[in-house]
This record gives structure tokens, sequence and C-alpha cells, in this order.
């Protein structure tokens, strides 16, 4: 393990509602091989507060200033879709390792292009789903044939997200330009998973509805026009030849949002199970199976099922092994452009009505 726990400055660790505030902050706190050393806003007292409220030793009201400081490692860059770019550009100018939240650009194009301007450097993006124990321990018994061949797989993905109501700093989700929605942020992480355990999609099928195509936002009493899907079915293949259809659904209750991982083999079966209403990436997952396996590896951070800090933790751990033995394990931005051509592969598929083919890696 590293010799050294690795420095993180975050963009966007606002003191208000933030996904920073749930899942990086609590992730670093008792973090064994990384650290919160800075966080940076856009104003200064919103960053000093967040440093207060943190424990961060450093804030910054220009992020771009964070980024040049040489006491940080990594700058991880957790704000909205739209704001990614510009931010993860300045980072990797600066020199740093650079972890961003997904989707990773606002579309395919821009993910390229931060994917090709990253293509030397140590880099993360928050598919952190792929990262959970049970799911690794899953690839580990598909991979070792203990289930015989995989045959065919279901997946039910829910969220407390992309309902019937939202509030102000979530309302750009419903908007169509904005790059962060149910397909590209909840099918994203799902779809991730699954080929984390099956092997990469080769071949989808989608239906994508809207349910509520108005929004009511609760804390000003407006509403807002939806503009993209808040419902999707997905039809696929994987490269191991299993079939597998996921159904991945917005505007759950809270306490009713899960997750169901089924996969059926010629020679037995394996289960993940738990969800939040963050979504799956959001929280543990537990791993059942009527091949016998070893227990998954102990979390980094432990946490309790609903807990979004639990993944995140893994990334960080990666991110420092990759940074101490200049490897490249954690999935980064050239997987974050797999993931965003395979999100568009499955919009064109709901469009379009017909099947769409994506080549194997």
């Amino acid at each position: 393990m590293p010799h050294r726990k690795i420095r993180i400055g975050i963009v966007g660790a606002d003191t208000k509602a933030s996904w920073a505030q749930v899942s990086h902050i609590p992730a670093l706190r008792s973090h064994p091989h990384a650290e919160l050393v800075a966080v940076a806003t856009r104003h200064e007292e919103s960053a000093r507060a967040a440093a207060a409220a943190f424990g961060a030793q450093k804030w910054f009201a220009d992020p771009v200033d964070m980024m040049r400081d040489e006491t940080i490692d990594v700058v991880t860059v957790a704000v909205k879709v739209p704001a990614h770019r510009e931010l993860v550009l300045a980072a990797l100018s600066a020199g740093k390792a650079v972890y961003s939240e997904a989707p990773l650009g606002v579309s395919v194009e821009e993910t390229e292009e931060l994917a090709s301007t990253a293509a030397s450097r140590t880099t993360a993006i928050g598919l952190q789903g792929r990262l959970n124990p049970s799911v690794r321990r899953a690839r580990d018994i598909i991979a070792d044939g203990r289930i015989g061949e995989p045959l065919r797989a279901r997946v039910v993905s829910t969220s407390l997200g992309f309902g019937g109501v939202t509030v102000s700093p979530y309302v750009y989700f419903d908007k169509a330009d904005s790059g962060a929605n149910l397909l590209t942020i909840t099918a994203g992480h799902t779809l991730d998973i699954v080929e984390s355990v099956l092997g990469d999609i080769t071949e989808v099928d989608a239906r994508a509805d809207t349910l509520w195509p108005v929004v009511t936002v609760m804390d000003t009493g407006t509403t807002t026009a939806r503009e993209v899907p808040d419902h999707a079915d997905v039809l696929g293949r994987t490269a191991s030849g299993a079939i597998f259809n996921a159904s991945v659904v917005g505007g759950v209750p809270a306490d009713d949002a899960d997750f169901v991982f089924e996969v059926c083999g010629s020679e037995g079966w394996l289960r993940l199970t738990g969800g939040t209403m963050y979504g799956v990436q959001g929280g543990d997952l537990t791993l059942t199976s009527s091949a016998p396996f070893d227990a998954p590896d102990a979390l980094v951070v432990g946490g309790g099922p609903a807990d979004p800090a639990v993944n995140v933790a893994e990334v960080y751990a990666s991110m420092a092994r990759d940074l101490e033995t200049a490897r490249r394990d954690t999935p980064g931005f050239a997987h974050a452009l797999h993931n965003a051509r395979l999100i568009a592969a499955v919009a064109r598929a709901a469009q379009s009505g017909t099947r769409q083919t994506l080549p194997r890696a």
C-alpha cells in the first residue's frame, strides 16, 4: 500500500446540498491512504465555510489557485457537468492527477477531448460502483467459471432522482443540453456495473420515456419542463455472451429505492442487491451465489449499506496505488469515454427503435 497519503483538493465541496458533502468528504475523513487538504468554490465566503466545516487546511475562492498549490496531488472536480471541461483542463494544465465525477463531459465529443488531453495522466472517473468489493468478487466468480457459462441477467436499478419533484440545484438534470440526466447518470452507473461483471456490452436495444414531463421545484414552488427521459429499459448482449435486460427507474421514494442484479449461468447463479436513493453507486452491495466464494474484501472506509462514501473511498484507494506504482488500474477518462459512447448508443436505440452494435474493446 502507499507509503504516504495522497493529498486531495476538491472543487465543489459546498456546505449546502452537494454530492461532495455526502460522499467525498466522509470518504476522506477517515481514509487510510488519502486526506483532504483543500477546498475551492467560486466565492470566498463559501470556500471559508467549507474549509471550516470539513476540516480542510486550505481554502480557495479561485479553483485554479488551488490547482497550482504544490501540496495538492489530486484535484477532484465535483461540480455540475457543464463546468467539468473548464476545471478538468485547468487541473491537467497544472500537472495534477484528476478525479472527475461522472459523466465527464456534456457530450461524447467533449468527453473525447478531455480523455485525449489526459491520455498520459493519472485520472479517475466517478463510476465508483464497479470498485465495490462485492462487484469485484462477482466478477471473479464469473471469470473463474464458477456458475458456468453466463446465460442471462436481469437488472432493476432505481433512484430517488428524476421523478416528479426536484430542488433548485438539480433543475439542470431536466435539460437536454446539461449532459446530466437519467441515462448519463443512473443508466451510466448501472450499465457500467453490468460490464464490470459480464464484460463489455456489444449490442443494445432500448426504450426510454418521460413519465413526468412537468416537474415541481419544491423550494421555489415553480415548475420546470423535463426535456429528457426519466425511465429506460435496456436489452442487450455482453462480450461473455450473456443477454441482459435492465430497467432504470427514477422517482422512487427514498425508502423503496433498490438495486437487483441477477445472473443465471449454465451451472448456477449469483445476485447483487442493495441500492440507495442516490442510485446503485451510492452505497454498499450484498453478494450471494449458488457457488462458494471468498467473502468480498473489507471496505476501505466502512459505512452502512446506504452510505455514499463507501465506493468513493475505493476510488481514492485505487488512485493512491496508481500514484505510488505509476500504474493505471483506476477507471479513468478513457473509461469515461467508453461509458459515454455506450450511453449514446442506448439513446440512439431508444430514439430510432433499432438495435445498436458497439465495437469490442
